[in-house]
């Protein structure tokens, strides 16, 4: 396998609940011009339903890739060097995990809709971040690419 090659990749979509949720939105934006006429009507319905598209489409289109050495997630770019043991959570783990557990210096790409996650731990000394919390719908084959990336 070539080394720029990416070894895990994922998109966090926003469930089709939501997208539901954003063509009401743009229904709304219509019925609320409603006594203004038809046009009002028309131009309410796009520009609400537009609105909320982008809205659930910029915060569904985050990704998690493994590539050549790096862990990308979201915005954040970490070499692989820099993270230690992955530890797999379960719904009610990764629950904890966002909650009570949690420790404010880390690094948490989360997702609410999607129930399980991966917590790394950041092995760096330069860095004051204790962990990355990562949601994945697959846990195991995030942490199989990152000990993969690790052991070369």
């Amino acid at each position: 396998m070539e080394p720029s090659a990416t070894r895990y990749d994922e998109r966090l979509t926003a469930p089709r609940s939501w997208w539901a949720i954003a063509a009401l939105t743009g229904v709304a934006g219509g019925l609320i011009l409603l006594p203004l006429g038809p046009l009002p009507l028309l131009g309410g319905v796009i520009v609400a339903g537009a609105f909320a598209a982008v809205l659930v489409s910029s915060y569904g289109s985050v990704r998690i890739r493994v590539v050549a050495d790096s862990l990308v997630a979201g915005d954040a770019r970490i070499p692989v060097t820099a993270l230690g043991e992955a530890e797999e959570l379960d719904e009610e783990e990764a629950r904890a995990w966002r909650l009570h557990k949690a420790d404010p210096r880390a690094f948490m790409l989360l997702r609410s809709y999607v129930p399980t996650a991966l917590r790394v731990q950041v092995t760096d000394p330069d860095d004051a971040t204790p962990y990355l919390y990562l949601s994945t719908r697959n846990p195991r084959a995030l942490a199989a690419a990152l000990e993969a990336v690790r052991t070369g």
